[in-house]
């Protein structure tokens, strides 16, 4: 069986030869650059390159011979080192907080901000990102709304912008294409957007939930205006991925934190269902692809919603909220949605002995992948400070104990 029909049993809820693994195929499913360079060392791979592709985040793009050393089952559309099929990305060298030499972006430019961190300019001369000293991220510290009084200055806003061209879409077909005909991975496209996070971004974090909840006014209209945008995008990107591509991915789109939901299930379904709802039903109108949401927390009591909103996929699930209990989420909606991460809890079981992550690892698995519906990866993304060794008992794990048909030993 090979990665791509592997997957796509699995998100139909079939039991193919193993439970699929991904590691690196959308921004929280991936590994810190950081990570990434002592995981190579620790595997004695010294040839290739360090490339931060998401520099926010500071995530490295796995190489070939990573996928194929971790057995990954799908991989992302924009990758731009082999296999990835036409890339037009330029890239250039810059070090590592740690000092280790990777390529990132040209277009990306930060400058010291005097006190030993870095900070990131838009084209006005605004500070939009800061990496302060000791830092690891570039944490985004602009909000273009957070102060607007006047709608019009939202309704005015260069929306248009923020909408796809003929040019990349086109780029992006013949990616697809390429991959598509060239390899056997799954496809995953994970650049469609989101609702929730952009309406935070445009606001900040604490404008945006009391928008939702206190100042629908200002929330209503900047839903539209981002829905405009989104529905405009899908539209292009479904017509020209959807004989390629097998999963498109909604977000980040954080709707819990630690203990629950930012905002009640009430809420959700008056200010953002009703959107997540057309955009995914398009999406399953028009095509086979199965719709991704990345959402962050304890979202179990959002769940039902976003079941009958369209989502075929949940991420990064996280075990280790309220209410995330792999059996408990297994039972209740393993029959109606795959569950694409929860595989290693990356606030705390990462950092132990090798062996310990190995069989935590392996009762993740006896929990979610039974009767298929389920894509192994860690809880979000492996950042720095976490040890090789346990990135490779992981996976080790994920691969021994993930063989069809799954049996409690």
């Amino acid at each position: 069986m090979n990665p791509r029909e592997r997957v796509l049993i699995a998100l139909k809820h079939e039991e193919p030869d193993r439970v699929p693994i991904d590691l690196g195929s959308m921004p929280s499913t991936g590994i810190m650059a950081i990570a990434y360079s002592r995981l190579k060392k620790y595997l004695g791979m010294n040839k290739g390159v360090i490339r931060v592709y998401d520099t926010g985040q500071q995530l490295a793009e796995p190489e070939k011979e990573i996928l194929e050393y971790f057995n990954v089952d799908v991989i992302t559309l924009t990758r731009t080192l082999e296999p990835c099929g036409p890339s037009k990305e330029k890239w250039k060298p810059w070090k590592l907080p740690d000092g280790t030499q990777c390529e990132v972006p040209e277009w990306f430019n930060p400058e010291p901000d005097g006190a030993g961190g870095w900070v990131i300019k838009n084209d006005q001369g605004i500070v939009v990102s800061k990496m302060p000293k000791d830092s690891l991220f570039f944490d985004s510290v602009y909000h273009p709304f957070e102060k607007v009084e006047n709608l019009k200055e939202v309704e005015n806003y260069e929306w248009d912008s923020f909408k796809i061209n003929e040019s990349y879409a086109k780029y992006l077909r013949k990616k697809a294409e390429y991959l598509y005909e060239n390899t056997n991975y799954a496809i995953h496209f994970f650049g469609f957007g989101s609702l929730h996070e952009w309406g935070q971004g445009l606001r900040g974090w604490s404008n945006w939930l009391m928008d939702l909840t206190m100042k629908r006014r200002i929330a209503n209209v900047l839903l539209e205006k981002m829905f405009e945008v989104l529905r405009h995008n899908l539209k292009i990107y479904v017509e020209e991925l959807k004989d390629y591509v097998q999963i498109i991915g909604f977000g980040g789109e954080d709707l819990g934190v630690q203990s629950g939901p930012q905002i009640p299930p009430k809420v959700y379904r008056e200010m953002l269902k009703p959107y997540h709802s057309e955009l995914f039903h398009y999406i399953k109108k028009h095509s086979k692809l199965f719709v991704f949401l990345h959402s962050c927390g304890s979202i179990y009591s959002l769940i039902p919603d976003l079941i009958d909103a369209g989502v075929d996929i949940i991420n990064p699930v996280q075990i280790s909220a309220k209410n995330m209990e792999p059996s408990k989420l297994k039972a209740e909606f393993g029959k109606q949605l795959t569950f694409w991460g929860g595989g290693v809890d990356t606030q705390h079981t990462f950092y132990k002995k090798p062996e310990e992550v190995y069989e935590h690892v392996k009762n993740n698995i006896l929990a979610f992948a039974p009767g298929g519906g389920y894509v192994f990866t860690q809880v979000h993304n492996i950042v720095a400070n976490v040890p090789p060794e346990n990135i490779v008992a992981a996976y080790r794990s994920a691969y021994e104990n993930g063989r069809y048909p799954i049996v409690k030993t």
